[in-house]
């Protein structure tokens, strides 16, 4: 259960209730890398597996998308939550230049907390022949909103759902954190080994520079978002080949990047 009732009292202009409101469960996890603490990140628990895996290969960390790391459970809460895994893995497949690039604690709401520097990822630039409508915009965010069952019970977490190039659903997480949504659905691909068939990134909230940098390690070419981008994040997308697609919200939507794949 990723979510928690809390007693509280409800204010209004003329009057006062005593209500019980559902709020998002916010629990740390710990992700050490062959018995070494690598990060702390505050989540939602649930798929942590998935989380673990996602972190490690946005970050650059870890990129094989074949040889699959065995992760171990190494400390659960009283509640039952997953605190600490610890991913076992030849230590020679590690880009061991990224390990120091993260400090300790990363916390749910910001990504690139924890970072000490801001690089633009290395590779070619994203490449698509797909082109794509505004109907298809809505109808992917409709898909999107049906499997939002956390954020429906507290309306207080992010959701993150990959699409195939024929707009069908592959995976939608939730998470009170916008970039564990997102490490949480690459993860899940990964792991299922069905991230190449990955066309189609939609988030809830915001887009910053990093879940453009998560979005195209991924090899994901398109980016699609319910609030606005930052203007790092609109920089990196022109540069990394990503169509940036923000303010999708009822009947409107606007491409930031790469608007020749629109049609």
């Amino acid at each position: 259960m990723n979510t928690r009732k809390y007693d509280a009292l409800q204010l209004r202009k003329s009057s006062t209730k005593e209500v019980s409101d559902v709020l998002m469960i916010e629990h740390p996890l710990s992700i050490g890398i062959n018995g070494e603490a690598f990060t702390l990140t505050m989540q939602t628990p649930g798929d942590e597996l998935d989380l673990a895996r996602g972190i490690l290969f946005t970050e650059g960390v870890y990129k094989n998308k074949i040889i699959h790391p065995e992760i171990d459970i190494v400390l659960t809460s009283e509640d039952g939550f997953i605190s600490s895994l610890d991913v076992k893995v030849d230590s020679s497949l590690l880009d061991k230049s990224q390990l120091n690039k993260r400090n300790l604690l990363s916390v749910a709401s910001c990504g690139i907390c924890g970072k000490t520097e801001l690089i633009l990822p290395a590779g070619e630039s994203l490449s698509s022949p797909r082109s794509l409508q505004f109907e298809m915009i809505q109808d992917m965010f409709r898909q999107m909103a049906a499997g939002q069952n956390a954020f429906m019970a507290s309306g207080g977490c992010h959701a993150a759902a990959i699409f195939n190039a024929d707009r069908s659903i592959l995976v939608i997480k939730e998470d009170i954190g916008r970039h564990n949504a997102v490490d949480k659905v690459i993860g899940f691909l990964l792991n299922s080994e069905q991230l190449n068939h990955g066309t189609y990134l939609l988030v809830s909230g915001r887009v910053s520079y990093e879940i453009i940098t998560k979005c195209f390690i991924a090899g994901i070419p398109f980016l699609m978002a319910v609030s606005a981008p930052s203007s790092l994040a609109v920089d990196f997308a022109k540069e990394l080949g990503i169509t940036l697609i923000a303010f999708c919200r009822e009947d409107r939507a606007t491409v930031y990047s790469h608007t020749e794949r629109i049609s």
